[in-house]
């Protein structure tokens, strides 16, 4: 449960089933975001604002938390745009579970402002082709959120490659905002991923552009060399 306070009121709830009995293999162990509530009624704040600076500055204090009490309160800002955030994590998900689910929560709740552009002519094998490109740009996040991708003492938080699928090549890139830590960003690229199947699904080009993480794929060179 994640929540925050100021001039927006936002509630995210995530579900996170973590109890392990090695006896029971039929458990069903999910971390499923089910739900998150906005409450505007007090106006919206504006891209680049004072309030929007705070509330980042907050979500890095959540991620660079421990999560050993599964518990935090964080006050950043000031009036009139003080911000507050609470979370607490269920009692059988304290530290690393606990992280898991928080970035599963944030990302439920702050990487909603995308759209998406895609090639309008289709691929001929498309089981195949979505099957392998999925799979290049998750390597790509795996890549891009390694945290000995850095340069100097700042991570790079961006990757690209190509593929070879059939009998084309596949190129792509993956990038998120130098603002998210690497565990962040890896929640972003899976939030953004979730558009895969609305944009690009066998399609010869695509691309997903979020407020922090983005991702393109084409089948020609586009990137500066």
């Amino acid at each position: 449960m994640i929540s925050k306070f100021g001039s927006v009121h936002i509630l995210a709830v995530v579900a996170i089933q973590l109890l392990i009995i090695p006896s029971v293999s039929s458990l069903n162990l999910t971390n499923a975001y089910l739900h998150h509530k906005c409450n505007n009624t007090e106006g919206k704040y504006s891209h680049g604002s004072a309030f929007e600076k705070y509330i980042n500055l907050a979500l890095r204090a959540i991620d660079s938390d421990n999560y050993l009490n599964g518990f935090a309160y964080i006050e950043r800002g000031e009036d009139p745009n003080k911000v507050f955030v609470m979370y607490q994590c269920r009692g059988d998900s304290y530290g690393s579970k606990c992280k898991s689910c928080i970035s599963a929560a944030i990302s439920g709740i702050d990487y909603e402002n995308d759209f998406y552009l895609s090639n309008p002519n289709d691929v001929n094998d498309k089981e195949l082709f979505n099957k392998e490109t999925s799979a290049l740009l998750e390597e790509l996040t795996n890549k891009a959120t390694d945290k000995n991708n850095m340069i100097g003492n700042k991570f790079v938080l961006y990757a690209a490659g190509d593929k070879r699928i059939g009998t084309k090549n596949v190129y792509a890139m993956v990038q998120c905002t130098k603002d998210l830590v690497t565990t962040t960003s890896a929640a972003c690229f899976e939030w953004i991923f979730k558009m895969f199947s609305k944009c690009c699904e066998g399609k010869q080009g695509g691309r997903v552009l979020g407020t922090s993480c983005n991702f393109r794929y084409e089948l020609y060179p586009f990137l500066r060399n």
